[in-house]
């Protein structure tokens, strides 16, 4: 079990992955952690700052009604998201809110995703959509709503919002995120030149899903990315 301090660094790095991998949008955007000792509390980042500025001292722990127990910066307005995923869903424990160009884009055509690439292959079949308001989930209803449009599923898509990804770890929700940030960039491109070829058979595919979303995958592929940033790369 990580300790605290741990997470948050982790949290951290994280940030500046996602940074890096083209997941920022000014100051918007989130990411929390359940805490593995307490799964009624969560860490989360702070409103007002970018996601490569998250610092130990601005991660926020709050509980699933959204209120801040302990931290002094700002909480973003869209806890709701994170509450009540964690609420309903006790196999998650990291929620990521991000507002990527393709996956944005994608979710504005209401098509399904398709097994295209490897990453359209994951998401197959398990990629909610949220089309309740284009506006910011501001209250509990709404966050309930994006919850149940998750069901199951390691992501929904906001309509013409963004992403929410989750995952077991944070490895694993970060790398899910950039999957799929992918995966809709190939799958707008194949439409586009017109006339696709069909997919894979879906056993094929899912054996694909089995062996892209082992856990010892997300982390030896999040801790590449954590090693790039370090040394100053994309």
């Amino acid at each position: 079990m990580s300790t605290h301090d741990e997470i948050k660094q982790k949290m951290i790095i994280a940030g500046k992955i996602l940074v890096a991998e083209g997941q920022d949008d000014f100051t918007r955007g989130h990411i929390s952690f359940r805490l593995p000792d307490n799964p009624g509390l969560f860490f989360m980042k702070a409103h007002s700052i970018g996601l490569d500025e998250i610092t130990m001292e601005n991660i926020l722990t709050i509980d699933l009604e959204g209120n801040v127990v302990a931290g002094n910066a700002k909480r973003h307005s869209e806890v709701y998201i994170h509450s009540e995923i964690f609420k309903v869903r006790p196999d998650v424990h990291c929620v990521l809110h991000t507002h990527p160009t393709y996956s944005t884009a994608f979710s504005a055509t209401g098509r399904p995703i398709r097994a295209y690439s490897q990453g359209g292959a994951m998401f197959k079949n398990d990629l909610g959509t949220y089309t309740d308001t284009i506006n910011l989930i501001r209250d509990h209803d709404m966050g309930r709503g994006v919850a149940k449009s998750l069901g199951p599923h390691r992501a929904t898509m906001l309509k013409n919002h963004g992403a929410v990804v989750v995952g077991a770890s944070i490895e694993e929700t970060i790398i899910s995120v950039i999957m799929l940030e992918e995966a809709c960039k190939i799958q707008m491109i194949v439409e586009a030149a017109g006339d696709p070829a069909g997919e894979f058979s879906p056993e094929d595919v899912k054996v694909l899903q089995h062996n892209i979303s082992r856990p010892e995958q997300f982390i030896v592929n999040f801790d590449y990315l954590a090693r790039r940033v370090m040394r100053g790369g994309k």
